[in-house]
């Protein structure tokens, strides 16, 4: 085998390795995303109880000021989570976010900032319901 044929097989192993090693980082971070929405969905259950929890304390106490506003964050962070999944939906296809297809430079682009943008969601999530649930507890 010349230099060159072995010079040039070593490069394209490299190029595949570098190339699967990007392909896993794709993988295991579309599946944080989708872990981080797995996680707060169940939650969207939990918001429509407290809502309605509210709705009736709103209705009932004529200083309802907390309550209105503990309501509107719980449906701003159940929008916010629809809006999320929408957009999201439109920027992968299935395949690229069940079954680790590569994503194109601009695509990988795309899911660091759905990642930044569903952990800000879960945040905003996580943070409506805990307000909501010590305003019920403490009245």
């Amino acid at each position: 085998m010349t230099k060159k044929k072995l010079i040039l097989i070593l490069s394209v192993i490299i190029a595949v390795a570098y190339s699967c090693k990007d392909q896993n980082k794709e993988n295991s971070q579309m599946k944080s995303v989708m872990a981080v929405h797995d996680e707060v969905m169940p939650k969207m259950g939990t918001i429509g109880k407290l809502v309605s929890q509210l709705d009736e304390k709103i209705t009932n106490d004529a200083s309802s000021d907390d309550y209105v506003a503990a309501r509107e964050e719980l449906k701003a962070a159940h929008k916010a989570m629809m809006d999320w999944m929408k957009g999201f939906g439109d920027r992968f296809d299935g395949d690229e976010i069940l079954n680790g297809k590569a994503l194109t430079e601009e695509k990988q682009k795309w899911l660091d900032e759905e990642e930044a943008k569903v952990n800000a969601l879960k945040d905003q999530i996580n943070s409506s319901i805990k307000q909501a649930e010590d305003l019920l507890q403490s009245n």
